[in-house]
């Protein structure tokens, strides 16, 4: 069967284009909305502490009814619901409520459907990349659109312009064909085999810190920005300047796998990652460092993110895919989203984003050396993934 390309990108697309009205603008929309730095961090906490628990249960029900289109159908619908909420709503206890009910199945979606990616792929995992940089296309074209209305409209528009976004991803989701997976087979290697492996806890302990290290850029980047007197419009472009060099990136990565070997991208990235934060943290006054910075996000995030997707691919295989994408994203952009996003709200004010975007640069340190010791030293393994 061929690949469904552009049903595959589509969804990537409207997905990351909500996280491009979600994550620049939903801080700004929190904080207009009255909410202070600690509730906004917490409320992030919340949204991120979800991926702790959902995309591992939702993976868990997957792997075992071979369902998984079907799941991201039913969460994508669900999401669109329980968000549709915040138009009716007002005061914190409200927002929490809310946002611990939508994000429950919001952060479902995306595991899933990377592993339905991955099947449709096949043994040309290689050309994830050219489906996945649709995503940031759309991603580009929501932060750049939202941050021009932005300048004349108000913040009411963002929740509105979500909802939307969020319907169209449940529309593609009809569209997207089923997976015909064999659940009913028994896998080779057994779940708690793979689990005993030392080389997967000490990735999930990086791909943890570098989360832990993105949270205060993901929830107050845009509130930094405007502090220092920075248009929603030039917003905008700092947030698209950065996922454009994601998408050349994305381009050019089946090239680069070719050439160069996972270990040797992940730990540059993360370098480039240490880099990125001590720049974000006392360069904000010059506009050229800022787009620097940005363009940096090509391997801080691009780069880090395809070797993930890889290894996460390489160490759990065709019969654990959705367990093993539920993990990555639970540990990842869970735990370490809610505790980056905890601890910057929390110090956001007393000790300044200074502070807290160096505490970035530190993260991502520890992660290196970690992944140095650790991460991918067989250069095999690094092979095998590429087929």
């Amino acid at each position: 069967m061929s690949i469904p390309y552009w049903r595959l990108s589509g969804f990537y697309f409207f997905y990351f284009a909500t996280v491009g009205v979600f994550l620049p603008y939903w801080g700004l929309y929190l904080k207009e909305r009255g909410f202070n730095p600690v509730e906004i961090g917490e409320l992030s906490a919340m949204l991120n502490g979800t991926r702790v628990i959902a995309p591992v249960l939702w993976g868990w029900i997957a792997d075992h009814t071979g369902r998984n289109v079907r799941i991201i159908r039913i969460v994508a619908f669900l999401t669109t619901a329980f968000f549709a909420g915040f138009l009716f709503v007002q005061g914190y206890f409200w927002f929490a409520w809310i946002t611990i009910g939508f994000s429950f199945f919001w952060n479902a979606a995306l595991p899933q459907f990377e592993a339905v990616t991955l099947y449709h792929l096949k043994d040309e995992a290689h050309r994830y990349s050219q489906i996945r940089l649709w995503g940031s296309i759309g991603f580009i074209v929501a932060v750049l659109g939202v941050g021009w209305l932005l300048d004349y409209q108000s913040s009411s528009i963002i929740p509105i312009a979500i909802i939307a976004l969020l319907t169209l991803i449940w529309l593609v989701s009809l569209m997207t064909p089923p997976i015909q997976a064999a659940h009913h087979q028994t896998a080779a290697v057994g779940i708690m085999q793979i689990m005993k492996k030392p080389e997967l806890w000490a990735f999930l302990v990086v791909y943890m810190l570098l989360q832990l290290a993105h949270a205060p850029y993901y929830v107050f980047y845009s509130i930094y920005l405007k502090h220092y007197q920075y248009t929603a419009s030039l917003t905008g472009f700092l947030w698209a300047l950065a996922v454009f060099a994601e998408i050349i990136l994305f381009m050019c990565m089946r090239r680069v796998l070719k050439r160069i070997s996972l270990r040797a991208i992940l730990l540059f990235s993360i370098l480039l990652s240490v880099v990125r934060w001590l720049m974000i943290a006392w360069c904000v006054d010059y506009f050229w460092l800022l787009i620097f910075a940005q363009l940096l996000h090509a391997a801080t995030f691009a780069g880090a993110h395809v070797v993930a997707i890889h290894l996460v691919h390489l160490y759990f295989g065709d019969r654990h895919q959705g367990k093993g994408q539920a993990l990555y994203a639970s540990l990842t952009f869970g735990l370490g989203g809610m505790l980056g996003s905890y601890y910057s709200g929390y110090y956001w004010e007393s000790l300044g984003a200074e502070f807290v975007y160096s505490m970035a640069a530190v993260f991502c340190g520890i992660a290196f050396v970690i992944a140095y010791i650790w991460v991918g030293r067989e250069s095999s393994q690094d092979r095998a993934v590429l087929g």
